[in-house]
């Protein structure tokens, strides 16, 4: 979720519902720490506990030292990338192409445990392609060199992020390991999280990019889940203040020319799928200001409002069909 999951949103994030938010990724090369990416994805001024850091890299020394140094600037949880599927981490060893070496991912796990004294975490894939799933094998060595929990995202490296989520090997990795397991991978709704909980045995979830444009999904799951009842969406009027106080963190974090460029996909991803968006984002494109991004919201919302009474209300474009859903609930009954 790099790009995504800037402290601003995860701020948000933890507000509706979220119980834990992982950092964008933090490079472990210390020669890209002083750059202005960097130090944002570092920067965790008034951010709500646990603080959790996200590091990459290949190599076990550099990384032990990212993880000093993360913790040295409040990381409280540190996380290791393992399942990151994207070139140019893949390219330099690092991410889910850490998978393919399990010799490595040992290295790389247990000195990052005895660098620090505080928790350490894992996420990985269920292995390098399908005709090598070793999710089961990591796992133990996971456990093995002390990592406090691992996630498992339900594909391989090189499934990316296409193709159907497979649940079954985050099930095995469960059986496997005493540690906690966090299973993701196309979580989107309520009723999808309960059937995941249900297939897997998992002790948690993951949430990445079904929160994008609808943070308030957290809540959803949280209380479908503790109650069995589905809340209903929110109301227009909660989103637009919710959008307007996230663009606000936005450019106080990031600044107006950079908040304003990096501020559109945000606001892309709130209006995907709503009544008016095509000319939303043609306008919100065109835009160079703060000013001018907050004019565009609230005339859009003025719209929305007048017409809808709920943010699903005002949706034209129709939710997936849920049989993957009925699938898994059929697989864990």
């Amino acid at each position: 979720m790099a790009g995504v999951t800037d402290r601003p949103f995860r701020q948000l994030c933890k507000r509706l519902g979220a119980g834990y938010a992982v950092s964008e990724m933090v490079a472990s090369n210390p020669a890209l720490r002083d750059t202005r990416k960097s130090r944002l994805r570092v920067d965790h001024a008034g951010e709500v506990a646990p603080i959790a850091v996200q590091i990459a890299g290949a190599d076990p020394a550099m990384m032990a030292d990212a993880a000093r140094y993360n913790v040295g600037l409040g990381a409280q949880v540190i996380d290791i990338n393992m399942g990151c599927p994207a070139k140019k981490v893949c390219n330099v060893a690092a991410g889910s192409a850490l998978l393919a070496d399990e010799g490595r991912v040992a290295a790389i796990l247990s000195a990052v445990v005895a660098a620090v004294d505080v928790p350490v975490t894992v996420k990985i894939r269920t292995g390098p392609a399908p005709d090598r799933r070793n999710a089961v094998r990591v796992a133990r060595i996971a456990e093995e060199a002390g990592i406090a929990a691992l996630s498992v995202h339900g594909r391989t490296r090189a499934c990316a992020f296409t193709g159907a989520v497979e649940y079954a090997t985050i099930a095995a990795v469960k059986r496997a390991v005493a540690i906690p397991v966090i299973a993701n991978g196309d979580i989107d709704s309520p009723a999808r999280a309960r059937a995941v909980l249900r297939a897997t045995g998992a002790d948690g979830l993951m949430i990445g990019r079904a929160a994008q444009g609808r943070p308030w999904i957290f809540r959803e799951i949280a209380h479908f889940l503790a109650t069995g009842e589905e809340l209903p969406s929110p109301a227009v009027a909660e989103v637009r203040a919710l959008v307007v106080e996230h663009l606000h963190d936005h450019y106080a974090f990031h600044g107006e020319v950079q908040g304003v460029r990096t501020a559109r996909k945000h606001l892309g991803w709130y209006a995907a799928g709503l009544a008016g968006a095509d000319a939303f984002r043609t306008a919100m494109n065109a835009c160079e200001t703060t000013s001018g991004q907050l004019a565009i919201v609230s005339a859009w919302f003025d719209r929305l409002e007048g017409a809808y009474a709920r943010i699903d209300d005002a949706r034209v474009v129709p939710a997936p069909a849920p049989a993957a859903t009925v699938a898994l609930e059929a697989q864990a009954a």
